[in-house]
């Protein structure tokens, strides 16, 4: 069941549509809608908890799921790498208060893009979500 008003309870749920590329029985993923770089991908458990020390052994649970996105945008975006992220805390970063791990796929021929903080312009999500999902 949703926790109250949780945006990512609802989309892993199905009450709220998303670009979603993956799930299993433990998490569902899906396309940030404010990515960094194309194919940035949130990765959530279909339980509910605040963040990742709030029931520390979930984390654990969604690390397959984790793994399996990483391959996933290497595989269909031609990604050299990925950048794992979890913020936990409102002083951290984190916004949503569902704990979710952001899996950013990175290029190596991308100059002047190498931190998180510089956001790729002009991402088209259905874009990406065709080629993610082809």
């Amino acid at each position: 069941m949703a926790a109250m008003s949780c945006l990512f309870c609802s989309i892993a749920a199905g009450e709220i549509a998303s670009k979603q590329v993956y799930s299993d029985d433990a998490a569902v993923a899906f396309l940030d809608i404010n990515p960094w770089h194309p194919g940035h991908t949130l990765v959530v458990p279909r339980r509910h908890t605040d963040d990742a020390t709030s029931e520390p052994r979930l984390l654990a649970e969604i690390a397959p799921a984790v793994a399996n996105v990483a391959q996933l945008l290497k595989d269909k975006l031609g990604a050299d790498a990925v950048n794992l992220l979890v913020n936990s805390g409102a002083a951290a970063g984190q916004e949503v208060f569902h704990l979710h791990v952001h899996v950013v796929p990175r290029r190596a021929d991308l100059p002047g893009v190498a931190n998180l903080a510089n956001r790729e312009p002009g991402i088209d999500l259905d874009e990406v979500y065709a080629r993610i999902t082809s």
